[in-house]
């Protein structure tokens, strides 16, 4: 990873919190983006998944890393999101899936 670095290539850790992502990982590999898992933001209206979410928001800003937000499919996700200067959202409250014809001819119009 660090080799692919000196070709200006940046790193992503998708789904954090879920599976097998460990803040170790947070510390030992050259990241550039984390992006919180959509199960987090499902339940952002929960206390406590509010409160994971904000934790791992402040982690990635401490680490200077940017945050893309997984499965925003409501507008008060977004802005408790918003609130807590995630950087990147996408889900279903932007865009369902599209075909590559169909993106292409959304970046052409």
């Amino acid at each position: 990873m660090n080799e692919l670095l000196k070709y200006n290539i940046s790193f992503s850790m998708d789904d954090f919190g879920t599976g097998y992502s460990s803040l170790s990982y947070l510390r030992d590999l050259p990241l550039s983006e984390l992006k919180i898992d959509q199960s987090f933001v499902a339940q952002i209206a929960n206390d406590k998944q509010a409160a994971v979410v904000k934790t791992i928001v402040n982690i990635s800003k401490n680490l200077d890393l940017s945050i893309v937000a997984e499965g925003v499919e409501e507008d008060y996700q977004e802005e408790f999101l918003k609130d807590f200067n995630c950087d990147i959202f996408q889900g279903y409250l932007y865009s369902k899936p599209i075909s590559k014809e169909e993106f292409e001819n959304f970046c052409i119009t």
